[in-house]
Parts: structure tokens; sequence; C-alpha cells
């Protein structure tokens, strides 16, 4: 069996990260840590003209109904122009977690979807899990803030803020405001939000390492030493094809979970693709922090929007230890439905 994106996954691809390039994302990255978040905002404007951001919400409710692979598509574009905002939350979280509260309650999702769908409503979500605290990210910055806890459903508002080694994901602790839906039926639209989340977060992560992998490779063919490009040296050359094989490896775990979204075994797979995912691009900003020597420590180099983007989503969407751990949970007992990896 041959597995390989379409003709026109590929051609979608290629648009979104035409679009990121154009619009000279660093600059927007660096704004939106400055507390200006306009050029991140026209962004985010074109994404949602693009359809990218109604990807998977239905056409009942004002987006285009397309699967989960078209999402991540989409995604993995976001982590390779490391591009700022809560679009994990806008455009896969919270689509997801609404949607499936539809079944019982259509009301939030009549309410807000649409509005996401076309990019006039910013919106960011926080969950909490066992006792913990909710955070949910650029919370002072959209116009609506929702949190998941146990079995209720309610909007948000800033409790206090909470530093991020990425400057540009602005972190917040969330608490309660108005109840939307109270009822076992949140517990499980949480559980399919933070899934959905998750699964984008590792999308995100798998371009943030391509980047990185691609930003290495043209470094060691321009920096020398001892007269040659250290690509030439066969130490560098085997660490960035242990990168390569760790993102090509990665990659097929994440589309397959975007193939069993639906399947009963959906938690598994997905914490499966993000624990590859985080732990492929986590070997390449090490690398790419290494092969880059002194000038990849230094703020203003954009390496460095990448190497923080990595460190904050390797855990930002549960750690790699919950993730494993959900694996194991589900291979000795079946599906997890426990969305305890609340946002860091």
């Amino acid at each position: 069996m041959k597995f390989a994106l379409s003709p026109e996954h590929l051609d979608f691809g290629a648009s979104i990260r035409k679009l990121f390039e154009s619009g000279s994302t660093p600059i927007a990255v660096r704004a939106w840590s400055a507390d200006d978040p306009a050029p991140g905002r026209a962004l985010l404007e074109q994404l949602a003209a693009a359809g990218a951001l109604g990807l998977t919400i239905t056409e009942e409710f004002g987006g285009l109904g397309a699967e989960p692979l078209d999402q991540l598509v989409a995604f993995v574009e976001v982590g390779r122009a490391a591009a700022p905002g809560p679009l994990v939350e806008s455009a896969a979280a919270i689509p997801a977690l609404l949607q499936s509260l539809a079944a019982t309650d259509p009301g939030p999702a009549s309410r807000w979807l649409p509005g996401i769908a076309e990019g006039t409503l910013s919106a960011t979500i926080g969950f909490a899990g066992r006792g913990g605290r909710a955070i949910a990210v650029d919370a002072d910055r959209v116009d609506l803030v929702l949190l998941a806890e146990g079995e209720r459903l309610s909007t948000g508002r800033v409790a206090e803020q909470v530093r991020s080694v990425d400057p540009a994901r602005r972190l917040f602790v969330i608490e309660p405001d108005e109840l939307i839906a109270e009822g076992p039926q949140v517990a499980e639209a949480a559980t399919t939000g933070f899934d959905f989340g998750a699964l984008a977060n590792a999308a995100q992560l798998l371009g943030a390492g391509k980047a990185l992998l691609d930003a290495s490779t043209e470094y060691v063919k321009q920096r020398k030493q001892f007269g040659r490009p250290i690509g030439e040296f066969q130490a560098i050359k085997q660490k960035l094809a242990d990168v390569f094989i760790g993102l090509d490896l990665a990659e097929p775990l994440l589309y397959r979970a975007a193939l069993t979204a639906a399947a009963a075994n959906r938690s598994r797979d997905i914490s499966a693709a993000a624990v590859a995912c985080a732990d492929a691009a986590y070997r390449a900003a090490r690398t790419a922090l290494q092969v880059h020597g002194a000038i990849g420590y230094t703020a203003e180099y954009d390496l460095s929007l990448w190497l923080t983007r990595v460190t904050a989503l390797r855990s930002a969407w549960g750690t790699p230890d919950l993730h494993r751990g959900r694996v194991a949970d589900a291979l000795r007992t079946g599906p997890a439905t426990d969305p305890s990896g609340a946002l860091t």
C-alpha cells in the first residue's frame, strides 16, 4: 500500500506556505511578542480568507466541512512558519468541541463557529484536568475565551499571566465566568476538543521541525571550518540525517491519526503522533542549535523563533509522558478518555 498526500493536498499546502512567505511572518511573530498584534492579525485574516480556519467546521456552521487530514496539511505550514496566535485553539480544538456538543446542544456552535470560520471571531480555550489550573494562549487578545473543566463548559476570564519560554505565546491562567453547558456530554466533547487540539499541535511541531532542518541544511553549506563547508564533515551529515529520519517516520503517524480520527482508538493514535512529532521536532531543534554554533543562541537571529516554539509546543497539549501513558493505557484497556493535559 502506498500512502502519500494527494496532489490537491500538496497544492493546498504550497498555497498556505506561499501565504506565510509573502507575509513576512518572522516580523509578525516578533511584533506579536512586543505587544503589536496588528501584523499577526493581518496574517490570520489571510488564513481565514484562504478557508484555513474553517476547514473542519461543517457547512451547517459556516465552514468547509473538510477532513482532519486537510487541516493537518495547513497546520504543518503553520508550524513551518512559526505563525503567531491561538490557531490550534480557534481552528481545531474549539470547533471539534462545539460540534461534538452540538449533538445535544447546537446553540454554542451556531453562536460562535460561523465567526471563527470567517475570521471575524478569535477564540482560545483552556482545559482544566485533575484539579490543575487551566491555561489559555492569548486570552487577552481574543473575542472568546472558553474553559472546559470536567463536565462544565464556561466562558473564561483572565486571572493572571504566566511566563512562556516562547515570547510569542502569551499564557494566562483563566477562571470560569458564565456557564454554557454542563453534564457528561460536556466531558466527552472536551475530550474530542483536546484530542483534535493535540493533533493540530503535533502537525505544528512537524512543520517546525522541517523548517529547522531546512535552515540547518542551508547553514552548513555556507559555514566553513578549515576551508571547507561544515556540511561536508561526516559528523554533521549524520546529525542531519538523524533529524530527517525522525521527521520522516513521524509524518505517517500524524496522517494515520487524521485518518482514524473518527475511530474508537482515536486518542491512542493521536497520542502516538504527538510523541513522535514532539521528539522529532525537539531533535531538529537541538541539532539546529548545535550546527549553528553561537549565532543559534541569539534572540535576534530568526532561528530562535523556531527553537523557542518547539520547546513550548512540546508540552503545550500534554507532555510526552502524558501521551505515552495514553498510548499504554489504550493498549491495555481501550481508548483513553481523560483530557488531563492542560495547556502550558
